[in-house]
């Protein structure tokens, strides 16, 4: 991509509001259950198991099909082995439960009638019995197990190998006519017993990264530390909630409206369930109402079941389940233990660490192994590890399975790593900030992750003293230590912490995005693109980013709904990446116009070179002369058949990712850093924020007011990660969280009053993104890492700072009492054990 030059009037780095900003606070924004519903329309219930893990030993569904107003019912045995089966990577993933319940809430079968609450009624009609098998319901017994997720093979469009059938007068006939068949073969590793599995290629096994010596390092360090760390997962909370709408079109064609991140992978899903080819199915989304990475493959299910339903009945039909559905079908962030090893200097500098990072699946593969994959991409968060094992653990758990959440992991690696320094920092008695700057990657040494990227962008030495100054940190720490020696029953904390964060996606393929550019003839342009609004004002960014190659109004261009039959083949708009993929795509597509236009604007207006006209202003230049308006160019253009519209395409470089995971998995790196004071009630384990400073880099941002709404949110919902968003189960594998009276988002009253977030002015992406501007959707999460040390900074003058409080995440009230409790028992023996290498 070109170097772009913003204009003297621009349209980027300007602070531009949402493009749907006042529909959104006026109610009239139209999500997918405000789509005007066709004549007719039927409704879906997905009836729930009710066991985790259990054989399905009878569905009778008889009486649910004869109930009133219904219209259609689907379960399994309507469908095929492939079918049957939505992964988006690796199968596993499940339309129906098929003769075996794998979670507690997990889809027996589907049920259309004229209403929801008719649907719901009858589907409770069905007579099912169960034959209860054992359920691995925490990391530890699938770590006991040895529970791994095991995807196994199909083709890309979901072949399952399976034999062709053949149809015949008489069987004699039909297996004359098959033994006629040519076959050839080649022979593959078979596969006989569960034992065999974990060595097998069919299985996606464990991981292990490895750099110098780290059991050596260890060993011969001055100090070592080992210990366990937790986190559990996040529900996405997405405002809207699922939705898909099926509508069938004439010659079999489907078209789908859904509330997806992905409307290719729908597409591409619901034709292989329907038996047609993807351009038989048509989706489309204008905005969801959140997603988070929730919609991101989650979405799939109910656009298939509509879909389903909607041929079988040749009627719309809609998908829509209640939050309480919604929170129990779909999957959540993934829950992450980790054990640690660690050998440090007396500086605190670390020699050698091991890490076993166990990650909570689910039942099935989804996007889990990348997940995992980008949770050791970041097990090393801001600092140089020189001698390193990192091991992944992808554990299987009867339980939904967990997907995509802003941060994909890598937010759940950087916990273990600041978990680490923490430790050291108590060990040795020091200011974990100290720790933190002490091990840093550095500019030109000690600069290579482990797993041999170089970071050549690191900002963090001059951010992280910018931050430290603006937020008064030193002095604040000292008057905090002073405060909490003199207050018996509050408590005070602070902490500063760093984030490093990747930005690409991590399979390299998925690093490309296309868009269509239309300019008409009043020269007003429409904007279509692979990406999709989730609210996070990827519409307007692209938008601005084609206002400012034709030098023209931003309202002069017209954002146009996603819909997979103008932009074809697009990846999910996750991994931060949308504005450096969607918006670079869109500007070569507008510059294709561009380079039809300039020559004929140099003869027609006698220019003396091409690089003297400039769009800018709603007009066309030669230097200082104004030659015409825009809209008369494009007027001029058309008259003398000039093409006016051009479809846009980019791939990301330099990209190079190895069998293993190694090599250059990330375009850059987005850095920031947050600084988080803390009150706690130590009578009831009650706390609030008092005060947060952020720092974040965007490079030289697109859009300011919109990157400064990421910045806050991103924290905001970290934190609510951290402290107050806890997911539980009952010992029968039922999810109790699933409504927001028992699951606890931050609210209004939860952001702290002095709330003072910058952007990190000096910033500018070093890498040719379009114009210069870094990712800023999912890095701004991690910044909340802050809040959960500066609880455990207020716990530790609970014993005059002797030693690491045992809090894991989330860090509810419940939790922070019982840490304060421990805290005011005996110090703890470190624990000297190779966790790690035990955990194999």
């Amino acid at each position: 991509m070109n170097e772009p030059t913003p204009k003297s009037n621009p349209s980027v780095r300007v602070a531009k509001p949402h493009d749907s900003a006042r529909r959104h606070v006026s109610g009239e924004a139209r999500y997918g259950d405000d789509i005007p519903e066709p004549r007719g329309i039927l409704h879906v219930y997905a009836r729930p198991a009710e066991r985790a893990h259990a054989r399905v030993t009878k569905m009778n569904l008889d009486a649910v099909r004869s109930a009133p107003n219904v219209a259609a019912v689907m379960s399994a045995a309507d469908l095929d082995q492939t079918t049957n089966d939505i992964g988006p990577v690796f199968p596993g993933d499940k339309v129906f439960a098929d003769k075996q319940v794998m979670f507690h809430g997990q889809a027996l079968f589907a049920v259309a009638a004229d209403s929801i609450e008719n649907a719901r009624r009858a589907a409770m009609r069905a007579d099912i019995g169960y034959e209860d098998l054992p359920a691995i319901l925490t990391i530890e017994e699938a770590l006991e197990h040895n529970a791994k997720v095991a995807p196994t093979r199909h083709s890309p469009r979901g072949d399952s190998g399976a034999a062709s059938p053949v149809a015949a007068d008489n069987i004699e006939g039909a297996r004359s006519a098959a033994m006629r068949a040519d076959i050839g073969y080649e022979d593959l590793p078979a596969i006989f017993n569960v034992d065999a599995l974990e060595d097998s290629a069919v299985v996606v096994p464990s991981k292990r990264w490895q750099r110098g010596d780290s059991a050596a390092a260890i060993a011969a360090s001055p100090h070592r530390l080992s210990g366990r760390t937790k986190m559990g997962g996040q529900e996405h909370f997405y405002l809207e909630g699922q939705v898909a709408m099926a509508i069938p079109q004439e010659d079999g064609d489907m078209l789908v409206h859904s509330s997806t991140q992905h409307p290719s992978e729908v597409q591409h899903l619901v034709a292989k369930v329907l038996g047609v080819p993807d351009h038989a199915v048509t989706v489309e989304n204008r905005r969801m109402g959140g997603a988070f990475g929730g919609k991101e493959t989650q979405g799939a299910q109910f656009a298939v079941i509509a879909a389903l339903l909607a041929r079988q009945t040749g009627r719309a039909v809609k998908f829509r389940p209640d939050r309480d559905d919604d929170m129990i079908m779909t999957g959540k962030r993934h829950p992450f233990l980790i054990d640690y090893d660690v050998g440090f200097d007396d500086t605190g500098r670390i020699s050698g660490i091991e890490v076993m990072q166990a990650v909570d699946c689910g039942y099935s593969p989804d996007l889990s192994h990348s997940i995992a994959d980008r949770g050791m991409y970041h097990a090393d968060n801001a600092y140089f590890l020189e001698n390193v094992t990192i091991t992944s653990h992808r554990c299987r758990t009867n339980k939904v399975s967990n997907t995509a959440f802003r941060g994909f992991g890598g937010p759940q690696g950087m916990v273990g790593m600041e978990h680490v320094i923490e430790e050291i920092a108590r060990h040795l008695g020091r200011d974990p900030l100290e720790i933190r700057k002490r091990n840093l990657y550095g500019v030109t040494e000690r600069n290579v992750t482990p797993y041999g990227m170089t970071v050549e962008d690191n900002v963090l030495h001059d951010l992280l003293p910018e931050l430290e100054a603006s937020s008064d940190y030193a002095r604040r720490r000292e008057a905090i230590r002073a405060w909490n020696a003199d207050s018996p029953w509050l408590k005070k904390g602070m902490a500063l912490t760093p984030v490093k964060f990747g930005i690409s996606f991590t399979a390299k393929h998925l690093n490309q995005a296309g868009a269509l550019v239309l300019v008409y003839q009043d020269g007003s342009v429409q904007l279509n693109h692979g990406g999709t609004e989730m609210g996070q004002g990827l519409h307007t960014k692209v938008a601005q980013v084609v206002a400012e190659v034709f030098g023209i109004d931003l309202d002069r261009v017209r954002i146009t709904a996603t819909n997979t039959g103008k932009v074809p083949n697009t990846s999910a708009t996750a991994a931060s990446a949308g504005s450096d993929l969607n918006g670079a795509a869109a500007y070569n597509a507008a510059n294709k116009i561009l380079d039809r236009l300039l020559p004929l604007i140099r003869d027609h207006f006698d220019v003396a070179s091409q690089d003297k006209i400039e769009f800018r202003d709603n007009a066309v230049f030669a230097g200082e002369r104004r030659l015409a308006g825009f809209a008369e160019v494009v007027k001029l253009a058309y008259m003398n058949r000039i093409q006016l519209s051009a479809a846009g395409f980019y791939a990301t470089p330099k990209l190079e990712v190895n069998a293993d995971g190694t090599g250059r998995p990330f375009y850059y790196f987005a850095y920031g850093a947050a600084c988080t004071e803390v009150l706690i009630d130590t009578l009831t384990g009650e706390y609030r924020m008092t005060r947060v400073d952020i720092l974040h880099d965007v490079g030289r941002s697109l859009n300011p007011a919109i990157d400064m709404g990421q910045i806050e949110g991103g924290f905001i919902q970290g934190a609510g990660w951290l402290t107050t968003e806890e997911l539980c189960w009952d010992d029968a594998g039922r999810i109790q969280t699933h409504a927001p009276s028992t699951y606890k988002i931050p609210v209004c009253s939860d952001v702290p009053e002095q709330f003072n977030v910058k952007i990190y002015e000096r910033g500018e992406n070093i890498e040719q993104a379009v114009y210069r501007s870094k990712a800023v959707g999912e890095p701004p999460l991690m910044l909340s890492l802050s809040v959960l040390h500066a609880i455990k900074d207020a716990l530790a003058a609970v014993n005059g700072y002797r030693y690491a409080a045992p809090l894991h995440a989330p860090a509810t009230p419940e939790a922070v009492l019982l840490a304060i409790e421990a805290m005011r028992a005996p110090a703890p023996q470190p624990r000297q054990r190779r966790v790690a290498e035990e955990a194999e």
